[in-house]
């Protein structure tokens, strides 16, 4: 039962103690991508915990299961778990994770049909607006994103990412960037699109509608949200410019009053430009490969504490 006690100990302290210490980290904002390994990493280990500890208490609860389970073991592997006479503390474990498991499933499902069905609203409301030309007036190369400009006042640029991924900016933007601001920010989209950060926050949200009480998963979609949008200014700085970038994220946001003001789903344009301007370089190579190392660790030590009784053993 030690293996099982110490990976519900562990989870608890993952949950809990480690998502503030990362949500305080100062380097997350000079390094989003690797904020965003770290915060994955720590999430990914909190499931691993609950996992294996699924997989012991099930094991402990039904003899069966533990004999499958430890079939072909080495001799004394099984009872180094010390699993047997733990039938009851092994079902009441068993059934609080299973119940768990179900309902991460379930939100995790529910999230994707509701995300996809989203996208394919949007895409058919975006094919009225505007339809596709014939393939052999279009150029034939094919890109991974199309481009799609739509009739509006207001500068406006998204991207809908998924098969068949979109980059939208409406007329208004047009006139009112130049060329290498209009390129920053569809480099900024771009980078959404091919990073894949729809799938993340589909994950965040799922694990954060599906577990309202667990403060790790919470703060997962929240952190999530704010990071992919610096990685993504990050990829349009490489490429254009930080103070390009700058003006171009205050040209699409100064009419919707948010450097005043502002709504809080709109506050964080403002931040995002300070930081550009700011212009503070990345951390030593060696800072993030210590970093890396550490966010990987979170589940090496779930997967090394669930063998640590069976490898004690053969050594």
């Amino acid at each position: 039962m030690t293996a099982l006690l110490g990976l519900l100990l562990l989870g608890l302290l993952l949950s809990t103690v480690a998502p503030r210490l990362l949500a305080r980290a100062g380097w997350a904002e000079r390094e989003p991508v690797l904020a965003l390994l770290a915060w994955q990493c720590l999430v990914v280990a909190v499931l691993l915990c609950c996992v294996l500890s699924l997989v012991l208490a099930a094991s402990a609860a039904l003899p069966p299961l533990r004999e499958l389970l430890f079939a072909g073991a080495p001799h004394g592997v099984e009872a180094a778990y010390g699993l047997q006479g733990a039938e009851g503390w092994g079902r009441l474990c068993a059934a609080l994770l299973a119940a768990g498991g179900v309902q991460t499933m379930l939100a995790l499902t529910r999230e994707v049909r509701s995300a996809r069905a989203m996208r394919t609203r949007r895409h058919a409301q975006l094919a009225d607006r505007a339809p596709e030309l014939p393939h052999s007036v279009g150029s034939p190369r094919r890109r991974r994103e199309r481009l799609v400009v739509l009739e509006n006042v207001r500068p406006e640029a998204w991207s809908l990412p998924g098969q068949g991924a979109r980059l939208v900016v409406t007329t208004g933007a047009l006139q009112q960037l130049t060329d290498r601001e209009l390129a920053a920010v569809l480099s900024h989209e771009r980078g959404h699109v091919r990073a894949r950060h729809h799938w993340l926050s589909q994950c965040a949200q799922a694990l954060a509608s599906g577990f309202p009480g667990v403060g790790v998963f919470s703060a997962f979609r929240d952190q999530v949200g704010e990071l992919v949008e610096l990685a993504a200014d990050d990829r349009a700085a490489r490429r254009h410019g930080r103070t390009t970038t700058a003006l171009a994220l205050a040209e699409l946001n100064l009419g919707r009053g948010v450097f005043g003001a502002c709504p809080p789903g709109l506050a964080q344009a403002p931040r995002r430009v300070d930081r550009l301007l700011a212009d503070q370089p990345r951390l030593p190579v060696l800072h993030r490969l210590r970093l890396t190392v550490a966010a990987l660790g979170a589940p090496a030590t779930a997967l090394l504490l669930a063998a640590a009784p069976g490898l004690s053993t053969l050594l």
